[in-house]
């Protein structure tokens, strides 16, 4: 299996993770959230298969932190209690850990890509999966503590990236 193959594989596989934690979501925001991320890797997928192909391909500048933000001031607004188990924890680091595998994949990708083009790519994309890697360790500290991390009004988890 080639880079782009393989790459493609672990995108398509992603995106369908986050469509079932989407599903299964307990929240409206983590849905939105989840779906989100779904589409992002949709986006990955598209890219990863222009490359391939040799189409000239750019990677679109996400705003995927900056709605993540707004969801969860709107979930901190609506006062709703969460309940989540430790399986949907489980899931969630699941999506951590893939995240963080799908960057160093990336970046490791971006070392021996001798095209300067497919480099400049290829590190995008490892930024790109270490943004929702940031997302994910965020959601994974809410759902184990949700009113607390709710209650800090600044929000300023997101601000790093």
């Amino acid at each position: 299996m080639d880079i782009f193959d393989f790459a493609l594989e672990k995108e398509r596989l992603s995106e369908q993770y986050y469509r079932k934690l989407a599903e299964s979501a307990p929240a409206k925001g983590l849905i939105s959230i989840f779906t989100m991320l779904a589409d992002e890797e949709h986006s990955h997928y598209e890219l990863v298969e222009k490359m391939k192909q040799g189409v000239p391909a750019e990677v679109a500048e996400t705003i995927l932190l900056t709605n993540a933000k707004t969801i969860f001031a709107k979930m901190r607004q609506s006062r709703e209690k969460f309940k989540f188990g430790d399986s949907q924890i489980d899931l969630y680091k699941k999506a951590r850990d893939i995240e963080r595998d799908s960057r160093a994949y990336y970046k490791q990708k971006a070392g021996e890509a001798t095209d300067p083009r497919q480099k400049e790519i290829f590190n995008t994309l490892a930024d790109e999966e270490n943004k929702h890697y940031f997302l994910l360790e965020n959601i994974i500290t809410f759902v184990s503590r949700p009113q607390t991390w709710l209650e800090n009004a600044e929000f300023h988890h997101l601000e790093q990236y």
